[in-house]
């Protein structure tokens, strides 16, 4: 048997306005984590003056999964889309995220300080890469000193919810599980009924999944279609 399956509903796709029941529906149909994605947004005129912040778009921080935490014990796989994640490690660790993923992309020079930093806040410290970057640019972070536990492979562009799947990303995928069989290898960007069987045959095991969750008429439907189709490529590793 491999790794274990995990499904994590984005809850960039759910009603902010009621984050708490949501985040309780999405456990009641058998989720297994929380994804939070954390952007830093996009200003212009700090990009005048300084370097640009890793996507436009600008959603939760620190003090909204504070404010979860208070309503659930789940497991908050916090996605960071931002440009500085040290500042971020502590003030997430005190808001009691569960997992710190952050970008290779941003992190090249300081990774094993990053890592150190997230282990010592007690959370799990994974790494992401956009969908250009080539997959060797992990191997370091997950063979080095101070290793990551989760590499997430975005099979879409960073920044919005609701983008088509990109499926010529799921050669990172395999080559990832083919180096380390027992990594857990996240994938987010367009994940459903419809992709589940490429990103599962290719080897993910942790599943993000926002608008094919929360738009469907049975969400729990469609978390366990995909937990099933992960369980039964992972029974043959």
């Amino acid at each position: 048997m491999g790794v274990e399956a995990k499904i994590a509903p984005s809850m960039l796709s759910s009603d902010f306005a009621n984050l708490a029941s949501e985040a309780q529906r999405m456990l009641d149909c058998g989720a297994d984590w929380l994804h939070m994605d954390i952007m830093d947004g996009y200003n212009l005129n700090y990009c005048l003056l300084h370097k640009p912040h890793f996507v436009p778009n600008l959603t939760i921080g620190a003090p909204v999964i504070e404010s979860l935490r208070k309503h659930t014990k789940a497991y908050l796989d916090c996605h960071l889309m931002v440009t500085n994640p040290l500042d971020y490690v502590e003030p997430l660790g005190k808001a009691g995220a569960s997992g710190f993923t952050f970008h290779v992309e941003v992190s090249r020079d300081n990774w094993g300080e990053l890592v150190q930093r997230i282990k010592s806040k007690g959370m799990r410290p994974g790494v992401s890469l956009k969908p250009g970057t080539p997959i060797e640019e992990v191997y370091p972070l997950v063979e080095g000193e101070y290793p990551v536990e989760m590499v997430l492979v975005m099979t879409v562009e960073p920044g919005f919810g609701g983008q088509k799947f990109m499926p010529e990303t799921m050669d990172k995928v395999r080559a990832l599980r083919k180096k380390y069989p027992s990594l857990d290898i996240e994938v987010d960007g367009g994940l459903g009924p419809s992709t589940i069987d490429m990103a599962a045959s290719a080897g993910a095991n942790c599943i993000v999944a926002g608008s094919s969750v929360f738009g469907a008429p049975d969400s729990a439907q469609v978390i366990s279609l995909m937990r099933k189709r992960v369980e039964e490529v992972q029974k043959n590793y």
